[in-house]
């Protein structure tokens, strides 16, 4: 007779495989991040991360004159890696009453607290960069929202796919903008999933984590395109094409679980080795609205 037992219910290495595979969807802010896990089984417990200047543009030079060398400068920035982990506790009658799934809902919900946390990081990632629009006045709106665009000096030929993230409470304001376009209205093509619609060019995405300092909204504007918004690199230092933010995995994510063979319960544990960093400032402007 087979006999159902609970090392069949709970298997660590299924739910890590599916924990891994759903985690990159669950982060919220994943369509703006890179991640990066070339640091996956390398000794250490900080991340530097080089930000290379511009070395200037070519100049002429004369018939047989030698061709002056630039010298390639480079500032760093360090990520120090932190542990993400969460864990729940199983009674026996819970896994072998047969009602619902404990295990495979542990499961999901394990990923989708660890998907937050990355989630918290990315942002407070966004909220140190240094492009600042101040439009603490007013309300956000088609004006204000053009007021910040100009802060990343984009001077491409063809306009930068953006995203602002706002907060529900802001939803029904920008949506009241006689220059919001609904997507559900006009029926425009939108990159990010999730997204509301656009204004001034970017799309709108909502997000509960959106911080409100007293009394004004700080909305990130971010650029989704690879490429650097300045043809110029020199204008802001960036000569490469990194993402706004980069996520930088150490150790993809491990389960464990453990029995209290005392109390018959059984502990499932999961964590999540990684780094967050803002990897390209001139991707970022920090747009402050009145709430």
């Amino acid at each position: 007779m087979a006999i159902t037992k609970i090392t069949n219910l709970v298997n660590p290495e299924v739910m890590a495989d599916m924990i891994s595979a759903t985690l990159p969807k669950k982060i919220k802010f994943s369509p703006i991040a890179k991640i990066d896990r070339t640091l996956v089984g390398r000794p250490g417990d900080t991340i530097t991360v080089p930000k290379y200047a511009y070395i200037g543009d070519a100049a002429d030079v004369a018939e047989g004159e030698a061709i002056d060398t630039s010298l390639l400068t480079a500032s760093t920035t360090t990520v120090k890696v932190k542990k993400a982990g969460k864990a729940v506790e199983l009674t026996d009658e819970s896994l072998l009453s047969g009602y619902g799934d404990p295990a495979g809902e542990s499961t999901r919900q394990i990923a989708m607290a660890i998907a937050a946390k990355v989630d918290d990081d990315c942002l407070e990632a966004l909220y140190t960069s240094k492009l600042v629009y101040d439009g603490s006045a007013s309300v956000i709106g088609y004006e204000g929202i053009v007021k910040a665009d100009a802060i990343f000096g984009d001077e491409s030929d063809e306009a930068k796919a953006k995203v602002i993230y706002i907060h529900p409470d802001q939803e029904q304001t920008i949506r009241l903008d006689p220059n919001f376009m609904d997507k559900n209205k006009y029926g425009v093509e939108l990159v990010m999933n999730g997204a509301i619609g656009k204004v001034a060019g970017m799309e709108v995405k909502k997000s509960k984590k959106v911080k409100k300092e007293g009394s004004t909204w700080m909305n990130p504007i971010v650029i989704l395109a690879s490429e650097d918004p300045n043809e110029a690199p020199e204008a802001d230092n960036f000569a490469t094409e990194d993402a706004a933010v980069t996520i930088y995995m150490k150790r993809d994510v491990a389960v464990e679980s453990d029995r209290d063979i005392l109390k018959k319960t059984t502990v499932i544990s999961a964590d999540e080795h990684y780094g967050v960093a803002l990897s390209n400032e001139s991707k970022v402007v920090v747009a402050k609205f009145k709430a």
